[in-house]
């Protein structure tokens, strides 16, 4: 990656510059106006303090002695100091031409970091089998599921799962509405199937009977439509069955953090940084939600050994946070677990909310949406925005078969590509000398080829930020710079030189709009 590459250069030359220097914390950063360079840093100024010098000073002597490094004659065109105290790094011509055949050497594999010893487990939608997974609750799905290919990529040995919560008050409920009780508390017509299937009397096993068959044959069926495979499917009523609950129990009134009140057994997660303290176990002997989980982070922890877990929630699970990240720490794994709010789904069509859905009466369901609208659109309208963005989601901008729907606009870029490869009859392309790559001169070429060599930082930021919408944004810029790359350079040049060098770059180019796809788990046509 470019960013190792000047940050080993910036931390050799700190040494030689200022060898009394200890450690000391600086940024490295891509730069946002092409004025400033390719990456900056703010070197100069926090230098500056430290020592108490101008930030000038320090950079001219920084620089200088940066420059001398051979190392910096190839990766740079220059380097120069920019008040109140960046240094801009601009990088060189040879240098970025050089990156093309670094790309088609690797293929798939451009953008895939160092392996890495520790193993990550994301859980993602999660849904209760009371019904059909709903637009809402399947926001987690492409989220889940992209952020575990852009971990994989970085080098994490990754695990996908789905809690399923088939025990508690929620599976009774189920068995109720079933059952058409005056405790029904479940509507809608996969209601009305099941009354007609389960012939079972007993409230809480008709539950459990309807939720095996709602898991079966709805929400496993839309997972597998949304190009979602899952390692592990994690049932709460097994870690009930296998007393890891009542493990859980007897671990936190060990540590004296459980306590009895009005019946009920409390935990004492107020004084672990919760703004309260919780309920485990009901007075009706019920166990709550919250025992269920700590058990299943138990499990987690304790015998698949993960390194980190990544929960990826609804934002009405909000208040429920707090409690859970003080019991796993009171488990013994602070500091582990990770958790991930996304907000909720609105639809939109003409301009209007759409509040309920036809078919069912009272919500829209993934597999309703994906009749109307084809996964690979669902998919990258889903992963748009932050997490922390509320998601309206734009019906007709989604049916629009046009560049003006941005998953067209990337994966058209990538057809134009192999349409422009069938046109040139290429079957074999060797690029042997870097005489022919330094024909890349316009400025659109360079460009493109900057926006090329940002992949594997991406991947490397959102495998320790979590910003999956990066990924989004990062090919529409890419396909963005094709496009006007396409406009600007002939790429079935007369010169053959030329046209080679160009066909270099769009395969380059090729390989990873491709990649970048395939982290949102989106086809890479080569037609349209």
């Amino acid at each position: 990656m470019v960013s190792e590459k000047i940050e080993n250069l910036i931390e050799r030359v700190l040494k030689k510059t200022f060898p009394k220097l200890r450690v000391f914390q600086y940024s490295l950063f891509p730069s946002k106006e092409e004025q400033f360079g390719d990456w900056s840093t703010n070197l100069a100024i926090l230098l500056a303090k430290k020592l108490k010098q101008k930030p000038q000073e320090i950079a001219k002597k920084f620089i200088e002695n940066l420059l001398s490094e051979k190392e910096s004659q190839i990766f740079f065109e220059k380097i120069e100091f920019k008040e109140p105290g960046f240094i801009n790094f601009f990088l060189s011509g040879p240098f970025l031409r050089e990156q093309i055949l670094e790309i088609l050497k690797k293929k798939e594999r451009f953008g895939s970091l160092k392996p890495k010893k520790k193993k990550v487990q994301v859980e993602f939608i999660s849904a209760n089998p009371t019904g059909p997974l709903t637009v809402g609750n399947s926001r987690g799905g492409p989220f889940g599921e992209t952020l575990s290919r852009v971990l994989e990529r970085a080098g994490f040995k990754v695990k996908r799962a789905y809690y399923i919560n088939d025990y508690g008050m929620q599976i009774l409920a189920l068995g109720h509405s079933v059952l058409n009780t005056d405790k029904a508390q479940y509507k809608g017509r996969h209601i009305e199937e099941l009354r007609k299937r389960i012939k079972e009397k007993d409230p809480y096993k008709a539950g459990e009977k309807a939720a095996k068959i709602i898991l079966k044959e709805m929400i496993k069926s839309t997972v597998k439509k949304l190009g979602i495979k899952f390692d592990e499917w994690v049932s709460e009523s097994e870690l009930h069955k296998k007393n890891y609950v009542e493990k859980v129990l007897k671990i936190l009134k060990k540590k004296n953090l459980l306590y009895e009140k009005e019946g009920a057994i409390w935990f004492k997660s107020k004084q672990l940084g919760d703004n309260r303290d919780r309920v485990l176990v009901k007075k009706n002997g019920w166990k709550t939600y919250l025992a269920g989980d700590l058990a299943l982070h138990y499990f987690k922890f304790k015998k698949k050994k993960y390194d980190r877990v990544i929960d990826i929630f609804g934002a009405d699970h909000a208040g429920d946070v707090p409690a859970l990240k003080a019991g796993v720490a009171a488990l013994g794994f602070p500091g582990k677990l990770e958790v991930i709010l996304l907000q909720f789904v609105t639809l939109f069509e003409k301009k209007e909310r759409l509040k309920m859905s036809k078919r069912l009466g009272f919500f829209v369901t993934m597999d309703e949406l994906l009749k109307k609208i084809p996964p690979d659109v669902v998919k990258f309208f889903f992963l748009e925005k932050s997490a922390q963005t509320h998601l309206n989601f734009d019906l007709d901008l989604a049916r629009e078969r046009s560049e003006k729907n941005p998953v067209y606009y990337v994966q058209y870029a990538h057809a134009r590509i192999c349409s422009i490869l069938r046109k040139s009859r290429l079957k074999n392309l060797k690029i042997k000398d870097k005489e022919t790559l330094n024909l890349l001169s316009h400025p659109s070429e360079l460009r493109l080829i900057k926006q090329l060599i940002k992949f594997p930082e991406m991947i490397k930021e959102i495998s320790m930020n979590y910003q999956v919408q990066r990924v989004t944004r990062y090919a529409i810029e890419l396909a963005s710079l094709f496009h006007q790359f396409y406009q600007n350079c002939q790429v079935l040049s007369e010169d053959k030189d030329l046209r080679r060098a160009r066909l270099a770059l769009i395969l380059a180019t090729k390989e990873v709009i491709k990649n970048t796809l395939d982290l949102m788990g989106i086809s890479a046509p080569t037609k349209m």
